[in-house]
């Protein structure tokens, strides 16, 4: 099952897709929500109830008249999470930006996933994408995937951990690296780096949907794991693609680690971190390392942004300047007299 949150006439409505149509879902049925955030939290009934009624529009029943996907504006799938985390399940990437620093591999990834926390109010889903002018130095896309947590748990374990999501969708982890390693040279961020737009989407697709691309884990690992090619465009031109199998973590395994000690709850969504060769910082990286004259390319004003994985549709975004000249790069502080470390 696929579903959408859309706009009708600054409404905000749930509805199930299929090939380019939209029923909503409280017209199918007036017992169910009209919005993610109360389809998620209403439990496995409310869920089964949806599939069920899914189930029946592609068996061809008639359960009432469609909306158009062009008649209407496609928000995120889950417009308000209850938090957002994302992972760095891609060993490929991570080694590759690492060998492109003249570091090693850092051994630790292959020990245990590992998450951070983004801006779940910057959530957006298809559409505009509108940056600040500090964004725009060193503008990039990150080519992901993502799950949404369908109920409350803790102290999961990975065997467990997947009866606990209730979708995927297609993630594009924006990233602005100048702000970002400024700040961590600090050893604390990526904040503003990060938080200024998280974007995923077109729809919100339940793991009965994947199960003719499942296949086995990687050696060692523990999970669903699923042969879902990705790809990314900019300006039409194909700059990135990968399999969300080739993720080494599981999302159950990211799942595992993110319920340690604390709950996990309807409508949490976490981040796959980015596939290899899934972002400019890493191709550019590689290019430089290969060729001396290699050009390095950032999103720039006007950029459109076409991300696919195949189930999961495309997610497509348009990248916008704001007016503001405003700059908090501009805003550093030059203390006359250093303070003596400890005080």
């Amino acid at each position: 099952m696929k579903l959408v949150s859309y706009l009708v006439e600054k409404n905000a409505l749930l509805g199930i897709y299929i090939a380019g149509k939209i029923w909503p879902l409280q017209a199918l049925d007036p017992t169910l929500p009209d919005n993610m955030h109360d389809f998620l939290t209403g439990g496995e009934l409310i869920i089964a109830k949806a599939l069920k009624l899914d189930a029946m529009l592609k068996e061809g029943h008639d359960l009432g008249s469609p909306v158009l996907e062009t008649e209407v504006t496609l928000m995120a799938p889950v417009p308000y999470p209850t938090s957002c985390r994302d992972g760095y399940a891609f060993r490929q990437h991570v080694a590759a930006a690492r060998r492109n620093r003249g570091v090693p591999m850092i051994p630790e990834f292959d020990e245990y996933p590992i998450f951070y926390f983004t801006n779940h109010n910057s959530i957006i889903g298809p559409g505009d994408i509108i940056c600040m002018p500090d964004h725009f130095q060193k503008l990039d896309f990150e080519l992901e995937a993502a799950i949404v947590i369908g109920k409350k748990g803790r102290n999961i374990k990975a065997e467990d951990a997947d009866a606990y999501i209730a979708g995927y969708m297609i993630m594009n982890d924006m990233s602005a690296r100048t702000l970002q390693m400024e700040e961590m040279l600090l050893n604390l961020g990526p904040a503003k780096g990060k938080d200024f737009s998280t974007v995923i989407g077109p729809y919100f697709v339940t793991p009965d949907e994947l199960e003719p691309y499942r296949i086995a884990p990687k050696k060692g690992h523990t999970g669903n794991s699923y042969d879902l090619n990705m790809k990314c465009w900019v300006n039409g031109v194909l700059v990135s693609e990968g399999s969300v199998g080739d993720m080494d973590w599981t999302f159950a395994e990211i799942v595992e680690r993110c319920a340690y000690g604390t709950d996990i709850w309807p409508g949490d969504v976490i981040g796959s971190g980015t596939v290899g060769t899934g972002c400019f910082l890493e191709l550019n990286g590689t290019g430089l390392l290969n060729n001396k004259d290699y050009k390095p390319q950032w999103l720039l004003d006007g950029d459109v942004v076409e991300m696919e994985i195949t189930g999961l549709g495309r997610l497509i975004n348009t990248i916008k300047k704001d007016p503001s000249d405003f700059s908090i790069l501009a805003l550093k502080k030059h203390l006359a007299t250093p303070i003596p470390s400890g005080q």
